[in-house]
Protein backbone atom coordinates (compact mmCIF):
# COMPACT_ATOMS: atom_id res chain seq x y z
CA UNK A 1 0.00 0.00 0.00
CA UNK A 2 1.27 3.71 -0.89
CA UNK A 3 0.65 6.00 2.35
CA UNK A 4 -0.47 9.40 1.08
CA UNK A 5 0.96 12.12 2.93
CA UNK A 6 -3.16 13.45 3.78
CA UNK A 7 -3.40 9.35 4.76
CA UNK A 8 -5.72 9.39 8.15
CA UNK A 9 -4.54 6.66 10.20
CA UNK A 10 -5.17 5.28 13.53
CA UNK A 11 -2.54 4.30 16.04
CA UNK A 12 -2.78 2.53 19.21
CA UNK A 13 -0.57 0.94 21.91
CA UNK A 14 -1.67 -1.26 24.96
CA UNK A 15 1.39 -3.18 25.12
CA UNK A 16 1.76 -2.07 28.72
CA UNK A 17 -0.11 -0.52 31.58
CA UNK A 18 0.39 3.01 29.55
CA UNK A 19 -2.70 3.09 27.17
CA UNK A 20 -1.98 5.31 24.62
CA UNK A 21 -4.31 6.27 21.49
CA UNK A 22 -3.40 8.66 18.33
CA UNK A 23 -5.24 9.71 15.15
CA UNK A 24 -2.42 11.04 12.32
CA UNK A 25 -2.00 12.34 8.81
CA UNK A 26 1.19 12.29 7.42
CA UNK A 27 3.31 13.00 10.12
CA UNK A 28 0.97 15.58 11.67
CA UNK A 29 -0.87 14.94 15.18
CA UNK A 30 -4.00 15.68 14.79
CA UNK A 31 -5.22 13.97 18.45
CA UNK A 32 -3.54 12.30 20.95
CA UNK A 33 -5.79 10.36 24.34
CA UNK A 34 -3.00 8.42 27.01
CA UNK A 35 -3.71 7.06 30.84
CA UNK A 36 -2.42 4.90 32.99
CA UNK A 37 -5.32 1.29 32.05
CA UNK A 38 -3.30 -0.92 33.84
CA UNK A 39 -5.81 -3.65 33.81
CA UNK A 40 -8.55 -1.64 32.39
CA UNK A 41 -7.70 -1.87 28.44
CA UNK A 42 -10.84 -3.84 27.79
CA UNK A 43 -12.80 -1.12 29.58
CA UNK A 44 -11.11 1.86 28.03
CA UNK A 45 -9.92 1.45 25.13
CA UNK A 46 -12.51 2.15 22.64
CA UNK A 47 -13.59 5.08 24.30
CA UNK A 48 -10.36 6.66 24.12
CA UNK A 49 -11.01 5.28 20.25
CA UNK A 50 -13.79 7.28 19.99
CA UNK A 51 -12.27 10.87 21.46
CA UNK A 52 -9.31 10.79 19.27
CA UNK A 53 -11.46 10.62 16.20
CA UNK A 54 -13.87 13.22 17.55
CA UNK A 55 -11.34 15.35 18.69
CA UNK A 56 -9.74 15.45 14.91
CA UNK A 57 -13.57 15.21 13.89
CA UNK A 58 -12.74 12.74 11.37
CA UNK A 59 -15.68 9.82 10.97
CA UNK A 60 -14.77 6.09 11.01
CA UNK A 61 -15.21 5.86 7.31
CA UNK A 62 -12.60 8.73 6.30
CA UNK A 63 -9.96 6.25 8.20
CA UNK A 64 -7.40 5.03 5.66
CA UNK A 65 -4.58 2.74 7.49
CA UNK A 66 -4.30 1.55 10.89
CA UNK A 67 -0.98 0.53 13.31
CA UNK A 68 -0.64 -1.34 16.20
CA UNK A 69 2.16 -2.49 18.76
CA UNK A 70 2.59 -5.68 18.97
CA UNK A 71 4.40 -6.38 21.99
CA UNK A 72 6.14 -8.24 23.42
CA UNK A 73 4.14 -6.62 26.65
CA UNK A 74 1.29 -7.79 28.89
CA UNK A 75 -0.45 -10.41 27.35
CA UNK A 76 -4.06 -8.89 28.33
CA UNK A 77 -3.17 -5.38 26.79
CA UNK A 78 -1.82 -7.25 23.26
CA UNK A 79 -4.36 -9.42 22.85
CA UNK A 80 -7.24 -6.30 23.37
CA UNK A 81 -5.08 -3.94 20.87
CA UNK A 82 -4.83 -6.52 18.34
CA UNK A 83 -8.37 -7.67 18.86
CA UNK A 84 -9.95 -4.68 18.40
CA UNK A 85 -7.95 -3.64 15.62
CA UNK A 86 -8.77 -6.62 14.16
CA UNK A 87 -12.32 -5.76 14.63
CA UNK A 88 -11.48 -2.01 12.66
CA UNK A 89 -10.26 -4.42 9.79
CA UNK A 90 -13.09 -6.43 9.29
CA UNK A 91 -15.79 -3.78 8.95
CA UNK A 92 -13.82 -1.18 7.43
CA UNK A 93 -11.20 -2.99 4.91
CA UNK A 94 -8.55 -1.58 6.49
CA UNK A 95 -4.75 -2.14 6.13
CA UNK A 96 -2.73 -3.21 9.42
CA UNK A 97 0.75 -2.04 10.07
CA UNK A 98 2.57 -4.22 13.30
CA UNK A 99 4.58 -2.95 14.74
CA UNK A 100 7.15 -4.34 17.50
CA UNK A 101 6.74 -2.54 20.76
CA UNK A 102 10.46 -2.10 21.33
CA UNK A 103 10.77 -1.06 17.89
CA UNK A 104 7.78 1.83 18.25
CA UNK A 105 9.82 2.73 21.66
CA UNK A 106 12.96 3.60 20.15
CA UNK A 107 11.26 5.96 17.73
CA UNK A 108 10.19 7.92 20.80
CA UNK A 109 13.71 8.86 20.21
CA UNK A 110 14.50 10.05 16.81
CA UNK A 111 16.77 12.75 18.17
CA UNK A 112 18.72 10.86 20.33
CA UNK A 113 22.35 9.82 19.22
CA UNK A 114 24.05 6.50 20.03
CA UNK A 115 22.70 3.25 21.23
CA UNK A 116 19.03 3.19 22.61
CA UNK A 117 17.86 0.19 24.98
CA UNK A 118 14.31 -0.03 25.65
CA UNK A 119 13.21 -2.20 28.29
CA UNK A 120 10.08 -3.59 29.33
CA UNK A 121 9.01 -5.62 32.68
CA UNK A 122 8.44 -9.26 31.90
CA UNK A 123 7.38 -12.13 34.47
CA UNK A 124 9.13 -13.56 36.73
CA UNK A 125 11.15 -10.42 37.89
CA UNK A 126 12.89 -10.34 34.62
CA UNK A 127 12.72 -8.01 31.40
CA UNK A 128 12.17 -7.19 27.61
CA UNK A 129 14.99 -5.53 25.86
CA UNK A 130 16.33 -4.15 22.66
CA UNK A 131 19.33 -2.38 21.49
CA UNK A 132 19.01 -0.12 18.65
CA UNK A 133 20.35 2.91 17.19
CA UNK A 134 18.83 5.93 14.13
CA UNK A 135 21.45 6.41 11.44
CA UNK A 136 21.96 9.60 9.29
CA UNK A 137 19.53 8.44 5.87
CA UNK A 138 18.96 5.13 6.35
CA UNK A 139 17.03 5.62 10.29
CA UNK A 140 16.87 2.74 12.30
CA UNK A 141 18.94 -0.34 12.63
CA UNK A 142 18.55 -3.00 15.07
CA UNK A 143 21.66 -3.90 16.75
CA UNK A 144 20.53 -6.43 19.43
CA UNK A 145 16.94 -8.01 18.67
CA UNK A 146 14.05 -8.69 21.26
CA UNK A 147 15.70 -10.23 24.37
CA UNK A 148 13.85 -11.51 27.57
CA UNK A 149 16.00 -12.25 30.87
CA UNK A 150 17.35 -10.99 34.39
CA UNK A 151 17.48 -7.22 34.39
CA UNK A 152 21.33 -7.46 34.38
CA UNK A 153 21.44 -9.33 31.23
CA UNK A 154 21.28 -5.71 29.34
CA UNK A 155 24.76 -5.40 30.59
CA UNK A 156 25.49 -7.16 27.11
CA UNK A 157 24.94 -4.02 25.05
CA UNK A 158 28.20 -3.27 25.98
CA UNK A 159 29.49 -5.65 23.91
CA UNK A 160 28.01 -2.99 20.77
CA UNK A 161 28.75 0.70 22.83
CA UNK A 162 29.95 1.77 25.69
CA UNK A 163 27.50 4.14 26.84
CA UNK A 164 23.57 3.47 25.65
CA UNK A 165 20.49 5.14 26.72
CA UNK A 166 17.97 2.92 28.97
CA UNK A 167 14.28 4.28 29.51
CA UNK A 168 10.98 2.39 29.49
CA UNK A 169 9.18 0.78 32.98
CA UNK A 170 11.73 -2.26 32.68
CA UNK A 171 14.62 0.52 33.32
CA UNK A 172 12.52 2.16 35.96
CA UNK A 173 11.39 -0.65 37.92
CA UNK A 174 15.12 -2.62 38.12
CA UNK A 175 17.70 0.67 37.32
CA UNK A 176 19.70 -0.46 40.44
CA UNK A 177 20.13 -3.50 38.78
CA UNK A 178 21.03 -2.82 35.36
CA UNK A 179 22.71 0.16 36.80
CA UNK A 180 25.10 -2.29 38.71
CA UNK A 181 25.31 -4.73 35.45
CA UNK A 182 26.32 -2.10 32.97
CA UNK A 183 28.75 -0.66 35.88
CA UNK A 184 30.39 -3.84 35.91
CA UNK A 185 30.79 -3.96 32.23
CA UNK A 186 32.06 -0.35 32.17
CA UNK A 187 28.93 0.88 30.83
CA UNK A 188 27.22 3.96 31.21
CA UNK A 189 23.81 5.52 31.07
CA UNK A 190 22.02 8.44 29.63
CA UNK A 191 19.38 9.52 31.10
CA UNK A 192 15.60 11.08 29.34
CA UNK A 193 12.73 12.48 30.66
CA UNK A 194 9.61 10.34 31.99
CA UNK A 195 7.28 11.41 28.70
CA UNK A 196 9.84 9.86 26.24
CA UNK A 197 10.60 6.73 28.38
CA UNK A 198 6.27 5.72 27.80
CA UNK A 199 5.41 3.91 24.72
CA UNK A 200 3.52 6.09 22.44
CA UNK A 201 0.74 5.54 19.93
CA UNK A 202 2.35 8.27 17.96
CA UNK A 203 5.33 6.75 17.25
CA UNK A 204 3.85 3.39 16.83
CA UNK A 205 1.46 5.56 14.17
CA UNK A 206 5.51 7.16 12.80
CA UNK A 207 6.76 3.72 12.31
CA UNK A 208 3.49 2.08 11.29
CA UNK A 209 3.38 4.36 8.11
CA UNK A 210 6.69 3.86 6.88
CA UNK A 211 6.02 -0.04 6.92
CA UNK A 212 3.12 0.49 5.30
CA UNK A 213 4.94 2.40 2.55
CA UNK A 214 7.46 -0.49 1.87
CA UNK A 215 4.35 -2.58 2.06
CA UNK A 216 4.73 -4.43 5.33
CA UNK A 217 0.88 -5.34 6.03
CA UNK A 218 -0.60 -7.69 8.61
CA UNK A 219 -1.40 -10.94 6.85
CA UNK A 220 -5.13 -12.42 7.73
CA UNK A 221 -3.75 -13.64 11.25
CA UNK A 222 -2.15 -11.44 13.76
CA UNK A 223 -0.71 -12.43 16.55
CA UNK A 224 0.95 -11.13 19.27
CA UNK A 225 4.85 -10.83 19.36
CA UNK A 226 6.23 -13.12 22.12
CA UNK A 227 9.83 -13.04 23.11
CA UNK A 228 8.57 -16.29 25.50
CA UNK A 229 5.24 -18.30 25.59
CA UNK A 230 3.09 -16.42 27.86
CA UNK A 231 0.91 -18.64 30.62
CA UNK A 232 -2.26 -17.38 29.07
CA UNK A 233 -1.27 -18.89 26.36
CA UNK A 234 -0.83 -22.68 27.57
CA UNK A 235 -3.86 -22.34 29.44
CA UNK A 236 -5.98 -21.45 26.31
CA UNK A 237 -4.27 -24.50 24.55
CA UNK A 238 -5.52 -26.33 27.44
CA UNK A 239 -8.93 -25.47 27.02
CA UNK A 240 -9.18 -25.55 23.40
CA UNK A 241 -12.16 -22.66 23.26
CA UNK A 242 -12.65 -19.74 21.19
CA UNK A 243 -9.60 -17.48 21.92
CA UNK A 244 -10.11 -14.37 24.05
CA UNK A 245 -8.60 -12.19 21.08
CA UNK A 246 -11.32 -13.75 18.96
CA UNK A 247 -13.85 -13.22 20.86
CA UNK A 248 -13.17 -9.27 21.26
CA UNK A 249 -12.45 -8.85 17.30
CA UNK A 250 -16.20 -10.14 17.28
CA UNK A 251 -17.50 -7.11 19.52
CA UNK A 252 -15.29 -4.69 18.41
CA UNK A 253 -16.62 -5.35 14.55
CA UNK A 254 -20.29 -5.44 15.93
CA UNK A 255 -20.08 -2.16 17.49
CA UNK A 256 -18.61 -0.92 14.50
CA UNK A 257 -21.02 -2.46 12.12
CA UNK A 258 -23.31 -0.24 14.31
CA UNK A 259 -21.68 3.44 14.54
CA UNK A 260 -21.65 3.11 10.23
CA UNK A 261 -24.96 2.98 10.04
CA UNK A 262 -25.31 6.28 12.00
CA UNK A 263 -25.39 9.61 10.28
CA UNK A 264 -22.84 11.22 9.22
CA UNK A 265 -22.52 14.75 11.24
CA UNK A 266 -23.24 17.56 9.31
CA UNK A 267 -19.97 19.04 10.24
CA UNK A 268 -18.37 16.16 8.73
CA UNK A 269 -20.46 16.28 5.54
CA UNK A 270 -19.09 19.98 5.06
CA UNK A 271 -15.83 19.67 5.72
CA UNK A 272 -15.63 17.31 2.59
CA UNK A 273 -17.48 19.24 0.56
CA UNK A 274 -14.90 21.94 0.25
Amino acid sequence: MKVQPDHYLLAIDTATAWQSVALLRGEKVLALVEQDADGSHARSLMGAIDQVLREGNIPLNELQALAVSIGPGSFTGLRVGLATMLGFRAVLGLPIAPVPTLEGMAWNLRAVKGLLVPILKSRHNEVYWAAYEWLPELGLRTLIPEQVGPPSSVARVVQVAKSCTCFGDGWQAHAKDIQQGLDAAGGQIQEITLEQQRPSAVSVGLAGRQRLAEGQIAEQELVPRYVQRTEAEVQFDEQQGVSALERRRQRVASKLSKARQRPVPKSADSRRSK
